[in-house]
């Protein structure tokens, strides 16, 4: 073949390459540069921050003033459960007691805690979807956890313990992953030891350790282990799962009040377990569940579609287990007590979240095999972005119009958290710091705010009027410590002692009345209601007056 013929052939297949590829297009991928997904990941956390940071001295509502008194108290050195009785384990209390520490004992020094942990928390979901389904994955699950965790339907600006069980299982979540793929001992520890913390922080953080030893088992029976290193596996994860209460009760020991700490945590926190109905929880389900999802509906919504995904996209089948499975242990954690109140579903967002990346990451991935392939990718993320949008707007007077204290007001309408501030103010300017007070009522904040000392273990009257085997000794045993430590004012929740479905009602008031009696209380103080609002009104004396709400009482 002469060298012209030769040129003029290799001229032909170049010429027939190039129509062969506009003939069959090569299926769009779109991969964001690494930096891509930081930056979002950055623009997503400092949104939600500016968000909390704009309603920082929202007023603690009653779970906030338990644990911040209780974290006030051990920075004085007063272990739990010698002023303050509840059934929660203590981990909050501790966590509480840092914030307070690092960031000032003040309803601001809270809520930057809370702040900074959520944002660790996004970064950690970032962080952990990315790890099983790639980063546009992390991106979505990370902003659908910001976004979800900030409803003001979850009462997610309030620093409810299950954030903080969040926090440590999402730990604990990556490190499992990296301990199952990489087969290292001491991550393994280490992933036992943060869902240790999660239980911790609060009983049903138990239920993430179930998961977690159950899907270890599952990883390993799968890969055809060895039975023996199984077992050893299995036994690592335990110990770093037992070793965070080991340890506290030690110090629980150590302190003195062990006995209280075994009574609250687990008696009366089974008894607690079981007031609820059957029939009631399931209503109570319903109603909450509705509340919850309504302003989020459609992130929501992405989550439920992100279920299907697993049986469509086969890149992801093989973490089926691992995400249905938290799903289904998330959801068990929400379940006991069948309370279901709508904080406790925030421990159900993680699951949620990485359904959330899901499908979008599935989503773009089978739109991208198409022919009209970069508009039809863009979908899912698009879609994603309406769901945020409506999400953000139906919250929009929350997150960017109302003050702290309106915000507190339309979150809490029956309450009165604004005021207890003012009233602790009152305490804390006219009294000395070895002033104490006891609320017959449950409002633990006012300890809080005021710096004083609680006369009696009971900082919430609740356990004491329900109907429940201990309801009569705990009133007794109040009774008992007031009377023995003879506090400078009396705060008295009128209605919720006239709460004639509980209990006792007369020998509680006749006590109450006959103890005002005798030791030469005078009321000081009331609060009313004045049309939609309340009314706090100061006297020395003041008069009783059959419709106050609270009563502020000073021993002569």
């Amino acid at each position: 073949m002469t060298p012209t013929k030769r040129a003029a052939g290799s001229l032909r297949k170049r010429s027939a390459t190039p129509g062969k590829r506009s003939a069959h297009p090569k299926p769009f991928q779109w991969r964001p540069p690494r930096w891509l997904g930081i930056v979002l990941l950055c623009l997503v956390v400092l949104f939600f921050a500016l968000i909390r940071i704009r309603l920082l001295k929202i007023p603690l509502e009653r779970d906030e003033g338990e644990y911040a008194y209780a974290g006030q108290l051990i920075l004085q050195g007063i272990p739990p459960y010698k002023l303050v009785y509840n059934m929660k384990l203590p981990g909050t209390y501790a966590a509480y007691a840092l914030f307070l520490l690092v960031f000032g004992q003040s309803t601001t020094g809270v809520h930057i805690g809370l702040m900074l942990m959520n944002a660790a928390t996004t970064v950690m979901m970032f962080v952990l979807a990315k790890r099983l389904f790639g980063q546009l994955a992390g991106v979505a699950a990370a902003a659908s956890y910001a976004l979800l965790s900030a409803g003001a339907a979850i009462m997610g600006l309030q620093a409810h313990a299950t954030h903080f069980v969040v926090f440590a299982v999402v730990a604990g979540l990556i490190l499992l992953h990296w301990a199952a793929a990489a087969g290292r001992p001491y991550v393994l520890f280490l992933s036992g030891v943060m869902f240790g913390l999660a239980f911790l922080m609060k009983q049903p953080g138990l239920f993430f350790s179930l998961f977690a030893g159950i899907y270890l088992l599952y990883e390993q029976w799968h890969e055809k282990q060895p039975w023996r290193k199984q077992l050893i596996r299995a036994g690592i994860l335990g110990v770093g799962v037992v070793l965070p209460l080991a340890l506290t009760c030690l110090i629980i020991l150590s302190a003195g009040v062990f006995d209280k700490f075994r009574f609250w945590v687990f008696n009366y926190a089974y008894a607690y377990a079981n007031i609820v109905s059957l029939s009631d929880g399931i209503q109570s389900l319903e109603d909450n569940l509705t509340h919850i999802i309504g302003p989020a509906f459609g992130v929501w919504s992405l989550a439920g579609i992100g279920l299907s995904a697993f049986a469509w996209d086969q890149t992801i089948r093989k973490h089926m287990v691992f995400v249905l499975g938290l799903l289904l242990f998330s959801f068990a954690a929400v379940c006991p007590g069948l309370y279901f109140r709508p904080h406790y579903f925030i421990l159900m967002l993680p699951a949620v979240s990485l359904l959330v990346g899901v499908w979008v990451s599935s989503a773009t991935r089978l739109l991208s095999k198409g022919q009209f392939t970069a508009k039809l990718a863009a979908i899912p993320a698009l879609l994603l972005l309406a769901a945020f949008g409506n999400t953000i707007f139906w919250q929009s007077p929350f997150y960017f119009n109302m003050d702290p204290l309106t915000a507190c007001r339309w979150l809490y309408p029956k309450s009165i958290f604004p005021e207890a501030v003012t009233i602790a103010d009152y305490i804390r300017t006219n009294s000395p710091s070895s002033a104490s007070v006891a609320v017959l009522g449950s409002e633990p904040e006012i300890y809080f705010y005021a710096n004083r000392h609680s006369a009696t273990g009971y900082i919430y009257n609740f356990a004491l009027l329900e109907r429940q085997q201990f309801a009569r000794d705990m009133q007794e045993e109040m009774f008992k410590e007031i009377e023995a430590s003879r506090p400078d004012f009396l705060l008295i929740d009128h209605l919720l002692w006239l709460n004639v479905y509980s209990i006792g009602m007369d020998e509680r008031l006749a006590w109450i009345n006959r103890y005002v009696r005798d030791h030469n209380y005078r009321i000081i103080g009331d609060l009313s209601e004045a049309g939609t609002r309340t009314a706090l009104r100061w006297g020395d004396p003041l008069e009783y007056k059959d419709d106050a709400l609270w009563y502020v009482l000073r021993r002569k």
